[in-house]
């Protein structure tokens, strides 16, 4: 195969991820990675780097978009990104040491879960702030505005449970070279009790920081290569702005649940082949 027709197949795919990633929240690497390595033959390590470079460039614009507006809790995202990026570097360090097929069976899992949790019903939870917590003496406690112009107040429970649900937010990040997202979100979500609005928006500024910390170990170890990376990344890009448009127009529920359907597959494959022992 020719350089220019692997690029090409890779745009292509990476497009799809993109949009793919913009419908669901999921992010562009629980697509590319799989075609990559299964429709490719790429060596998965190299898939995973190309996927954490992807996460950087897309996650900045959107992230600084949301901080602009107010909806992102910058303080409770630093906070909490101590966690995410020492478990993304020691992700990224554990990738190196384990084989690919291990990895790949690990991979399809975390998929298949977060397909599931990019089509439940979100739960918006808003808890009064409350004197005397942890999170007014750290001072997380804000507000957000509505739609209609209205600013509601939240406080947060659990914030070392948030904290330590993190750490593996990031472990699997970097280990797998994909954002994590839905993991990060169930910890403020579920366990921090953190209204969705919020706890989404927040998780999108993270997603960006904890890829290049363990991007920088990829790197080092020689899994990042710009002739994979760089039509991944253009894909990606062009594919997040077309989903987005495609959001604001079409029926995403349903859009939702094709794509999980189709992400469970390409977990399946990836169990399966990282079992047999292919990858």
């Amino acid at each position: 195969m020719t350089y220019e027709y692997f690029a090409l197949i890779t745009f292509l795919g990476a497009l799809a991820a993109g949009i793919f990633g913009s419908l669901t929240g999921m992010g562009g690497g629980a697509v590319i990675i799989p075609l990559l390595t299964l429709g490719l033959g790429v060596d998965l390590h190299l898939a995973i780097g190309a996927s954490l470079v992807t996460i950087i460039a897309t996650s900045s614009g959107s992230a600084a978009a949301y901080v602009k507006e107010g909806m992102s809790n910058v303080r409770i995202g630093m906070f909490l990104e101590i966690a995410t990026t020492l478990g993304a570097v020691a992700g990224a360090f554990l990738s190196a040491m384990l084989p690919a097929s291990s990895i790949a069976v690990v991979f399809g899992v975390i998929l298949i879960f977060s397909s599931f949790f990019s089509v439940r019903k979100k739960m918006n939870h808003v808890i009064p702030q409350r004197a005397g917590s942890w999170s007014q003496r750290l001072k997380m406690d804000s507000a957000y505005k509505e739609q209609d112009g209205s600013i509601k107040a939240y406080g947060v429970k659990n914030v070392f449970g948030g904290f330590a649900m993190m750490g593996g937010a990031g472990l699997m990040s970097g280990l797998l070279g994909i954002g994590s997202g839905s993991l990060k979100v169930l910890a403020m979500d579920n366990i921090m009790r953190m209204p969705f609005k919020v706890s989404t928006t927040t998780s999108n500024f993270m997603i960006g920081v904890t890829a290049a910390a363990s991007a920088v170990v990829y790197f080092q170890h020689g899994y990042i290569k710009a002739d994979i990376a760089a039509p991944v990344m253009v894909g990606v890009l062009l594919g997040a702005m077309l989903g987005s448009k495609i959001l604001m127009k079409a029926k995403s529920e349903w859009l939702r649940w094709f794509f999980a359907i189709v992400v469970c597959y390409l977990a399946a494959q990836m169990i399966y082949e990282g079992l047999k022992g292919t990858l």
